[in-house]
């Protein structure tokens, strides 16, 4: 369907493993009548879990996106993966999303990932919403709705509160921000009078504004306009002032529905977030600039997933955040020079690829076959938006190491382009070629995190490899002072060879390297001998002295 702007809202679904984010992401999606039929993850039918690896370990690898259209408001919505050793995809759609659905299982309660995800996202700014799933769980754990938003409020502050409450042990959820009596006869839910939370939340929005707060104390609710609450919501959930709490089953698909009528009518489109955080320039002088959701502007669009398809070749997925994209359009990747024409324009529903005309800002779209793009490149129509930049996520660092090699000789090649392909997709997943060792050595967050990607080698590649743990390239250092002396003769029936050479060394502190200093007086030895002497210095500390590893934190004179 058509749409603008106003009616797109981003969101990401995020939070700790098994917390239910693949589940709640597919009865959206029902409720939203993209599918049919909502998918399970027991059967490998979910839209976001297509990797025949996803399926085959029953949790996501990766980010997955699908577009929602429900009641004149189109959602993009991306279900990230949980587990901590595939953060760099989940924390990736940070960049392209105004909202962060935290999702909590009841049974579990708060978990790390949760903790985490919150985090990263009130650090980026932006708007975080908690969704406690599975609220008609027969868990073992003893934990309950009511225990869940407690340890909430008690770890995350006052501000995360209630829009709906849970009712009749979970069977139904019923509103607590819009009506009073929460649409119950009795106005009661399993978290208490609805009426106690409805005050709470009111107080909450309203004191963000004064003017609204004026009005609220003067008239009282019923003398709020409805653009007055929903601007000091909207500013609420900017400033951080406001962490709704939403209950649902996603099994069951209890407060699915009212979930999407909330992202509707109160979460914020890309024009109402707070502006995205884009820079012009490099390093300490960079500027911040605002990119501004006007579709006749220049482009700013920002790639935030690479995905290399084996129908469609490479596969660059952006966030348009000014301007339109059309096909035809001529766009540069960052400082490029010679641009490239969108042929195909794509949307994404899992692995399905959906050819659109254009897309507006605010919305996510994909386009395949450049092979210049890469994680966070910034598309544009004009060298005027040269040295634009997102401000950089933080990301963890990949700290374990694996040494691969081909298992068979002849696809030395095909090994490298594959790791490219694997590393242009995940940017916690990091290819170097150790010069000193002579070795490929591949870097993730975890030795899951490698070997899932060593599966996908041999999956996607048809490349079986090797691997071990890397070679360490130690050091060799002196310890103190030291001096030596030796004199060169070789005659050969000519003129002869004679040289002497005197040298003194001293330690350097960690981290300092290698000195040479010329303490040559009076001219006793040519300038122009100098380099070479030096050169030879360097060649010997190359070599080393005892074990044959290079010597370092040296001064020679």
């Amino acid at each position: 369907m058509p749409y603008d702007t106003t009616s797109i809202r981003n969101v990401a679904l995020a939070g700790h493993p098994a917390a239910g984010k693949t589940t709640l992401f597919e009865a959206l999606l029902h409720a939203g009548g993209t599918v049919q039929t909502a998918g399970t993850i027991e059967r490998g039918s979910t839209v976001s879990d297509f990797d025949p690896i996803e399926k085959e370990r029953g949790h996501s690898l990766d980010a997955a996106i699908a577009g929602i259209d429900h009641g004149g408001t189109h959602i993009n919505l991306i279900d990230t993966p949980g587990y901590p050793d595939f953060r760099g995809p989940a924390l990736s759609a940070l960049a392209a999303v105004e909202t962060v659905m935290v999702v909590i299982a009841t049974d579990s309660g708060i978990e790390y990932g949760a903790r985490r995800m919150m985090a990263h996202a009130k650090a980026r700014k932006l708007c975080r919403v908690v969704v406690i799933n599975k609220i008609d769980h027969d868990g073992t754990s003893g934990n309950t709705p009511a225990r869940v938003l407690h340890e909430l409020r008690e770890s995350f502050g006052k501000e995360c509160l209630p829009l709906n409450l849970p009712a009749d042990g979970g069977t139904r959820v019923v509103d607590c921000f819009g009506r009073a009596d929460g649409n119950t006869l009795d106005g009661t839910s399993d978290l208490g009078p609805v009426a106690d939370w409805h005050q709470k939340i009111i107080d909450q929005v309203v004191e963000i504004n004064e003017t609204v707060m004026e009005h609220y104390l003067d008239l009282g609710e019923g003398g709020l306009s409805g653009k007055e609450l929903h601007d000091a919501f909207e500013q609420c959930l900017r400033e951080g002032h406001l962490v709704p709490v939403l209950f649902c089953s996603a099994r069951s698909g209890v407060g699915v529905g009212e979930l999407l009528d909330v992202a509707e009518r109160l979460f914020p489109h890309p024009g109402e977030a707070n502006p995205p955080p884009f820079l012009k320039g490099d390093g300490a002088g960079a500027q911040p600039i605002t990119a501004t959701p006007d579709p006749d502007a220049h482009v700013i669009a920002d790639v935030f997933k690479i995905a290399n398809d084996p129908f469609v070749g490479k596969l660059g997925v952006f966030r348009v955040y000014q301007g339109t994209v059309r096909k035809d359009t001529q766009l540069f990747v960052d400082d490029g020079r010679k641009p490239f024409k969108v042929g195909h324009l794509f949307k994404l529903r899992g692995k399905e690829h959906i050819e659109i005309e254009q897309a507006i800002p605010g919305d996510i779209a994909a386009v395949a076959k450049v092979e210049d793009l890469h994680f966070d490149a910034v598309l544009h129509d004009s060298h005027d938006e040269d040295h634009i930049h997102l401000a950089a996520l933080d990301f963890p660092r990949p700290m374990f190491g694996l040494a691969v090699e081909a298992a068979s000789k002849g696809q030395e090649q095909k090994l490298a382009t594959a790791l490219h392909k694997l590393a242009e997709e995940d940017p916690c997943f990091i290819v170097e070629h150790e010069v000193e060792t002579n070795e490929t050595v591949v870097r993730g967050l975890s030795d899951l995190h490698l070997r899932i990607n060593l599966d996908r080698l041999r999956d996607r590649y048809g490349l079986e490899v090797s691997s071990r743990p890397p070679r360490i390239a130690y050091r060799e250092t002196v310890s103190g002072h030291a001096e030596g002396h030796h004199r060169h003769k070789k005659q050969t029936g000519g003129a002869g060879q004679f040289g002497e050479v005197f040298l003194r060394i001293e330690p350097l502190p960690r981290g300092e390297g290698f000195a040479f200093v010329d303490e040559v007086k009076g001219g006793t030895i040519p300038g122009q001998f100098l380099p070479a002497v030096e050169k030879g210095v360097r060649q010997a500390m190359q070599a080393g002295a005892l074990a044959g590893y290079g010597i370092a934190e040296v001064t020679a004179m």
